[in-house]
């Protein structure tokens, strides 16, 4: 059978785990931000879990220098 979306409950939801994961490596935002060359309210969205597009090339630099993957940072969670 054919899964179909019928309200946005059912498919679950994506979880940013960026804050462990700066914690672990006692790292700030602005020490991140920098370090990615990124803006700090990019790293501040992440750090916060309010990111509604995620874009490849930040989560990439995000663990090139947390050495980290990306399955450390971003977790899929389901409602069943």
């Amino acid at each position: 059978m054919k899964k179909e979306i019928y309200t946005l409950n059912q498919y679950g939801s994506i979880e940013i785990n960026l804050r462990e994961m700066m914690d672990k490596k006692n790292i700030t935002r602005n020490a991140l931000a920098r370090a990615i060359n990124a803006r700090f309210e990019v790293i501040d969205k992440w750090y916060n879990g309010h990111v509604e597009k995620i874009d490849a090339d930040v989560l990439a630099r995000i663990c090139y220098v947390l050495e980290c993957t990306p399955a450390d940072i971003i977790i899929y969670k389901t409602t069943e």
